[in-house]
Formats: structure tokens, C-alpha cells, sequence
């Protein structure tokens, strides 16, 4: 497998990184939570640690996602922050490349990637700079 430098990331070696940092995400407020609830005996704040902890990862992996840190706020759902750092930890494990498209706000800069990187995009580069054109005064 030749994988040249400033390529994207393979299905293996994507998906390796897309579950640690999954588990990352997840693994510690599912101990805390554990040990509250061992502490205290209290089931509920087991489960209000667990959220609190997703909400935490889907706000700190929400800008560079293409999400906002707003949406930090469904992961205190139940189950549905832990779905949120999957889909979020999918596509940290693609980066610097993206293959979602970004949202209005970010097409600032945005860069669509043409050759053979067709499909994908990057946010990071700057934009190309603008060709200016001499204006002949007539005469």
C-alpha cells in the first residue's frame, strides 16, 4: 500500500482513528459516571455524568466537524450524543481533508480539490489569492 504524503487517510487506518477517538469521547464519562454512581448509589447521576461528558466531546469536536458548538446540547440526549461522536469521530479521521461538504459559513474557506483528489475538500489552505487584471485607460 503506497500512501503518499498529503493523501487522505485509508478505510483501515481511518476507521482505527475514527474509534479512538470515539472512545475518547465516550469511554471516560462512562467511568465517572460508573464511579458516581458507585459512590453515591444514585443511578441517575450515573447517567447525567455519561451525558455530560458527551455533550463536552461534541463540543470540543463540533468546529472542526462542520457542526456548531450549539449542538453540544444534543448530546446530553441519551444515546443520541454518543451517535453524534461517532458521525463526528468518522469525520475527524478524515482530516485535513473532508468529504462532506462544508456548511455556508465555512465556504469562506473552503478550497473543492480537483486532480486526484477530486472529492474532497480542504479548509485549512487559504484561498487561492485573485488574479488582478491591468485596466488600460482608453486612448
Amino acid at each position: 500500500m503506497d500512501r503518499r504524503p498529503g493523501s487522505p487517510r485509508g478505510l483501515t487506518s481511518r476507521s482505527l482513528v475514527a474509534v479512538a477517538v470515539f472512545a475518547a469521547g465516550v469511554v471516560p464519562g462512562w467511568t465517572l459516571g460508573d464511579l458516581i454512581e458507585r459512590w453515591t448509589g444514585n443511578a441517575l447521576l450515573d447517567w447525567l455524568m455519561t451525558c455530560a461528558w458527551a455533550a463536552a466531546a461534541v463540543a470540543a469536536l463540533a468546529p472542526h466537524t462542520s457542526y456548531r458548538r450549539r449542538d453540544a446540547w444534543l448530546g446530553l440526549v441519551p444515546l443520541a450524543g454518543w451517535y453524534l461522536i461517532a458521525l463526528m469521530a468518522w469525520r475527524v479521521a478524515l482530516l485535513p481533508y473532508r468529504d462532506w461538504e462544508p456548511r455556508a459559513d465555512e465556504m469562506w474557506r473552503a478550497r473543492w480539490l480537483t486532480g486526484e483528489m477530486v472529492g474532497y475538500w480542504r479548509t485549512d489552505l487559504a484561498p487561492a489569492p485573485r488574479q488582478r487584471r491591468k485596466v488600460r485607460a482608453p486612448g
